[in-house]
């Protein structure tokens, strides 16, 4: 054959390849209209104002409370102690830190304009009393195993709802979502900012990234809680303290980025994103992605903890909508609309933000990036798989089907290095979409149950005790009598 032929046959294999991704595409377009435009918008927004009224604002009247709860060691329950606080929160940080804050910000800026941020906010303050409904729910319907507890959506859509299929969907749709899609998401980000800083080819990074996240997965949730506790809190101060140095250097144009941010989300800006309804869709679907409220994914990190009543873990993982979207995600924004040239750029994702990151402080500001993108999407990896691995145990719990499971994981982990961007972020929005509207509508029913455990917390701080809980207090609770419990004959199976 000659090399003018194979050349030829290349480029069609190519033209082919491109077609069949158009096709995807489109179809994957249309599906995330559907949800974002009609459904999930409303949904989500209405569902956190819901959460805000009946929690009397819990998100703001408990916040000081929340510096307290995570800082508690695990209690041992019903002869099993599972992680602790911290450890949960650095889990949930470690799968919302990454992507969404870095390079899903910077999309969202870029294609949405400035007033994105406003309702990014928006979606994190109101989502973080959704925070607290799923995660407390998800204490409250936890079951002990081997490692210590594990439950989430799944768990209290049957338990609760007694409606097992509805958990099965859900499993289906978070083992899909996380431990396939939006870890070929996170790989995608980590090979672009690598190429981007250092001019290594992807699939050497895909190589690498299968390697460690290899080591990880395949010990076991205490591993991944380790890893995460000891990558996040380190990776994130640091890139907070470069943030702050970008904000203060440029002191001057803060006012005029805020003032840019407000008119735009209401559409007063009219140069950026096509006005204010390219910003509330760009800024409640990143949003959403970078600090997951109301989609169903940290309950099951949240599930893993020690504790003495469900109500502090709820407002663990409230605060971590706050940190993650508030402080990262603005840091994010103000980084990249402090770049002149942001609106129209030609970089995707994070590379936009590296090449904004290098106006600010010179050339090291891609090579800084991809080193803390990285560290921080590598724990969103691992942080991801766990989501799935405990959703395969609702499922059928199979050593045979949790080493098949994490092999796929690793294939995926490969394909995102060297998947094109669009298809890979359009995928994650769509089945983001179809797993937190089935996890608003099992929250949405089960939000009482949920307030009435909030009010127990409450009234036993006004007494001035720690709070402990019983099920027993709690109208509306079933299958959880193994709270507290010490008599073996009480435990659930295992």
């Amino acid at each position: 054959m000659k090399w003018g032929t194979g050349y030829r046959i290349c480029l069609k294999g190519e033209y082919h390849l491109n077609a069949v991704e158009d096709v995807l595409n489109d179809i994957i377009g249309f599906g995330n209209t559907i949800f974002w435009d009609y459904i999930l918008i409303y949904l989500l927004i209405g569902a956190g104002l819901y959460f805000t009224l009946g929690t009397k604002f819990v998100q703001f009247r408990l916040f000081g409370n929340m510096f307290k709860v995570i800082t508690e060691e695990a209690v041992e329950q019903s002869g099993r102690r599972g992680i602790n606080a911290f450890q949960a929160f650095s889990i949930t940080i470690a799968s919302r830190v990454g992507t969404g804050n870095l390079a899903g910000v910077a999309l969202a800026v870029a294609i949405g304009g400035p007033g994105a941020v406003f309702w990014m906010w928006m979606v994190a303050l109101v989502g973080m009393a959704t925070a607290f409904i799923e995660s407390t729910l998800a204490q409250a319907y936890k079951i002990p195993d081997k490692d210590g507890f594990r439950g989430g959506p799944a768990y209290y859509m049957q338990m609760a709802l007694g409606q097992r299929w509805m958990g099965v969907l859900f499993s289906i749709l978070i083992i899909i979502t996380f431990g396939l899609i939006f870890n070929s998401v996170q790989a995608n980000t980590i090979s672009q900012a690598v190429d981007q800083a250092f001019n290594i080819d992807p699939m050497w990074t895909g190589f690498v990234l299968v390697a460690l996240a290899g080591i990880v997965i395949f010990g076991g949730i205490k591993r991944i809680a380790t890893v995460a506790g000891a990558i996040v809190p380190f990776m994130a101060f640091i890139y907070i303290l470069v943030a702050l140095y970008v904000v203060i250097t440029n002191i001057t144009e803060v006012p005029a980025v805020f003032s840019l941010i407000f008119k735009d989300a209401f559409g007063l800006e009219q140069a950026f994103g096509g006005g204010a309804g390219a910003a509330i869709m760009y800024g409640i679907r990143r949003g959403l992605f970078s600090n997951e409220a109301g989609m169903g994914s940290a309950p099951n990190a949240a599930a893993t903890v020690g504790v003495s009543h469900p109500a502090k873990q709820g407002l663990v993982q409230s605060l971590a909508v706050f940190f993650d979207t508030i402080v990262i995600c603005s840091f994010t924004a103000f980084i990249v609309i402090l770049y002149d040239n942001f609106y129209g750029a030609s970089e995707d994702g994070i590379q936009l933000t590296q090449v904004a990151l290098d106006a600010h402080i010179g050339a090291f500001g891609s090579i800084f990036l991809a080193i803390i993108i990285f560290f921080f999407a590598f724990s969103s990896l691992v942080g991801n798989y766990y989501y799935g691995e405990t959703n395969i145990a609702f499922l059928k719990n199979n050593p045979i089907m949790l080493n098949i499971y994490r092999v796929i994981v690793l294939g995926m982990i490969m394909f995102g290095s060297l998947a094109s961007v669009q298809i890979v972020w359009n995928m994650a929005d769509l089945f983001m979409a179809l797993m937190a509207v089935v996890n608003l509508i099992a929250i949405l029913l089960l939000g009482r149950v949920a307030f009435r455990i909030l009010q127990d917390y409450v009234d036993q701080k006004k007494e001035g005790i720690d709070p402990q809980f019983h099920y027993s207090r709690i109208k509306g609770l079933k299958n959880v009598e193994w709270w507290g419990m010490q008599d073996e004959k009480n435990q659930p199976p295992k």
